[in-house]
């Protein structure tokens, strides 16, 4: 009989296993139509969960697409936006 023990350490998984999936962005909406726009490029994006918060001007997005694609996304709004962080 053969006994064998496997140990894993976490920090040796590969940088996607660990890949953040709630992001929150800035971005310059002053006005309902701003957060609507925001909504429509989002679902025409697909694939995302998010909501926006207009008073705050945050968007938070729950999604598998890469920071950069909705960093893309959210500026075919017309709007200044910048990535505050996972959320």
């Amino acid at each position: 009989m053969i006994l064998l023990w496997i140990t894993v350490d976490s920090r040796a998984r590969p940088r996607n296993f660990l890949k953040e999936r709630k992001h929150e962005f800035s971005v310059d909406m002053t006005c309902e139509g701003c957060a609507e726009a925001v909504s429509r490029v989002l679902n025409k994006l697909g694939g995302v969960q998010f909501s926006v918060d207009l008073p705050s001007k945050k968007v938070c997005i729950d999604s598998e697409h890469s920071v950069d694609t909705l960093l893309a996304t959210l500026n075919k709004t017309g709007k200044a936006v910048s990535y505050v962080g996972p959320k």
